[in-house]
């Protein structure tokens, strides 16, 4: 039994020998592979945890990849460092920077909003009533009574009260748009004189029969001097303020007529700049910009196409009831007569009870007819005459820059005409062609400084008109639908 156990253990010696002998010829370069391939991976977070502790703050990382660090150098080369730490520079540095300018129109929103904020400290409120006839034939003319309520400390008082004709304030919308409209800003748009309308006030000797046509235009007036109140910069503007303030007459306002020598010349003008647009085109070096003034110039024309659509229909169904109305009212007196001359007493009843009701419902055909055309109407046409404002600051913005484009063009060809003179050797004539170039840089200087100048304040502009179109929309719709239900009720 001896002899079958020592083998055994003479076996388990061997292995024991073998298993002590692998591992020190041939496991421990594995190992150092190994440890190789764990210590590359942990190099590669370590660089991006240096490149990284400004935003994580990570103290501990640190100190753990400063050994690792010191085998690294001592087994691989340097030039692997710098592979690992040159792609982080070269991603982040460009993908920061351009984003700065994206953040523009944001930035202008806040400011437009704010100072709509700021201008709503103070309050203003116009109304334009008690329409007159002064004089008799066709000297004659309407003036209304403007009233005014303000907490503004500029006015004079916070209640006024003048009297003003209509050409005066087709005149103060002249005065404000010269001063303002080739600066980028909107001035709110007159309402339209009407040759025909005011032709038969004049003649008229009874004033029922143009009761209708006085009350819109005293609504329209209304409307454009509380529009251009609420532009904090038109409001404050000296003629705006005389036009409230001042008692009396005002100067009498030139080129307001409806055919006149300097409408036709502003026909022309317009007719003009539509063909130089067609023949000049714009190439501008801010990308960003070209897109938000392309994009706003497309959504004013899809907007100004769709508005006069909507007051065509509007115009119509305004018309319709109004025939509707007429018509109810001959039915309901039709209804009366023809029930005052039945002999049978329950038919003569019944009929007497149907031309009271077709009375009530003319009366709601009425109220909504009016309601179509105040509400509805004359907002969709007061905001296709501010999209054409629109348009023309957009075409004041194409003119400031053609005439900061012919002044590069000029500066180049006086500074080809200086060389020309230096190259024959003139001498005499060179200092007055240096001036030439001087005061044509000026220009440049100039003609640029003012297009970035009506860029940006175009853009406030639209900025704020598209506020005061939602919420004017807004407000008008919900008004309009109550009008709608509450007619339905009755």
């Amino acid at each position: 039994m001896a002899d079958d156990r020592d083998p055994p253990p003479l076996f388990d010696d061997d292995e024991k020998d073998t298993k002590s002998a692998e591992p020190e010829d041939l496991f421990p370069p594995s190992t150092d592979a190994k440890e190789k391939d764990k210590e590359e991976p942990e190099d590669i977070f370590a660089t991006g945890d240096t490149t990284e502790i400004t935003l994580d703050d990570e103290i501990p990382g640190t100190k753990a990849s400063d050994p690792i660090a010191a085998e690294k150098k001592a087994s691989d080369p340097p030039a692997a460092e710098l592979k690992t730490e040159t792609p982080v520079v070269e991603k982040e540095t460009p993908k920061e920077e351009p984003s700065a300018p994206k953040e523009e129109p944001e930035a202008q929103t806040q400011d437009e909003i704010e100072e709509e904020e700021s201008g709503d400290q103070f309050t203003i409120e116009i109304t334009v009533n008690n329409p007159q006839k002064v004089g008799d034939g066709l000297s004659s003319y309407m003036a209304y009574s403007v009233n005014t309520k303000s907490t503004i400390p500029e006015f004079k008082s916070p209640e006024l009260s003048v009297l003003r004709r209509f050409s005066d304030f087709l005149g103060l919308h002249e005065k404000l748009a010269q001063k303002h409209l080739h600066l980028g800003r909107l001035v709110p748009p007159a309402p339209e004189k009407s040759l025909v309308g005011m032709t038969k006030v004049k003649m008229a000797k009874d004033e029922s029969g143009t009761r209708e046509f006085v009350q819109v235009r005293r609504a329209a007036l209304e409307r454009y001097l509380n529009r251009t109140a609420a532009h904090p910069i038109l409001r404050d503007d000296s003629d705006f303020r005389e036009f409230l303030e001042k008692e009396g007459d005002l100067p009498k306002a030139t080129n307001t007529q409806a055919i006149s020598g300097a409408s036709m010349m502003r026909l022309i003008n317009k007719i003009g700049d539509s063909v130089g647009k067609m023949t000049f085109k714009m190439d501008e070096g801010d990308q960003f910009n070209v897109a938000w003034f392309e994009e706003k110039h497309q959504q004013i024309e899809a907007m100004d196409l769709q508005l006069k659509k909507l007051h065509a229909s509007v115009e119509s169904l305004v018309n319709n009831r109004k025939d509707l109305s007429v018509h109810t009212a001959t039915f309901a007196r039709s209804a009366a007569m023809l029930g005052n001359a039945e002999e049978h007493t329950a038919l003569s009843r019944a009929l007497s009870q149907l031309a009271e009701l077709e009375e009530k419902v003319e009366a709601v055909v009425q109220d909504q007819s009016d309601s179509d055309f105040y509400l509805f109407s004359e907002l969709v046409k007061d905001y296709i005459g501010e999209i054409g404002v629109v348009k023309e600051v957009f075409n004041e913005r194409f003119k400031v820059y053609k005439t900061w484009k012919d002044a590069e063009v000029m500066l180049s060809r006086k500074r080809e005409a200086k060389a020309k003179l230096e190259l024959a050797r003139k001498t005499d004539k060179v200092p007055m062609a240096a001036a030439e170039i001087t005061e044509w840089e000026d220009k440049v200087e100039k003609g640029e400084k003012e297009f970035d100048e009506i860029s940006k304040t175009i853009r406030k502009e639209i900025g704020k008109f598209d506020i005061n179109r939602v919420k004017d929309f807004k407000s008008i719709i919900i008004k309009y639908l109550e009008t709608l239900v509450n007619n339905q009720q009755k």
